[in-house]
């Protein structure tokens, strides 16, 4: 079985940094494609950024480019999202997905969830 737990929620003030941590089980986080998602209440999820096995390249979300950082750790089988300049528009609930199946990755589409961790950034 394939579980997911995030965390590494809270809060921090506008301009500072916080690192949301993924944990993987059941399989090799070397082989998925990670990637972290965004959600505030009466609005769709958001994809903020991911990593694609197949090439290693990493996707961000304009909003968040250059302020973000998606890694993986394969010796901990875990990936990271180090999030710094935080904005308040960067307030959320975020969570963590991955897949296996290298052409649901292509279509950017995830299997495995894990629960969201809230992050707020205050003014």
């Amino acid at each position: 079985v394939i579980q997911l737990v995030a965390s590494g929620g809270g809060s921090v003030q506008a301009g500072g940094s916080l690192r949301l941590s993924c944990a993987v089980s059941g399989y090799s986080v070397s082989r998925m494609c990670v990637g972290w998602f965004r959600q505030v209440p009466g609005k769709e999820r958001e994809g903020v950024a991911a990593i694609y096995s197949s090439d290693g390249r990493r996707d961000y979300r304009d909003s968040v480019k250059s302020r973000f950082t998606i890694s993986q750790d394969n010796a901990k089988n875990t990936f990271d999202l180090e999030m710094n300049s935080r904005k308040p528009e960067d307030t959320a609930v975020y969570t963590c997905a991955a897949e296996t199946a290298d052409h649901l990755c292509e279509r950017s589409v995830f299997s495995f969830w894990g629960p969201g961790t809230r992050v707020t950034v205050a003014n």
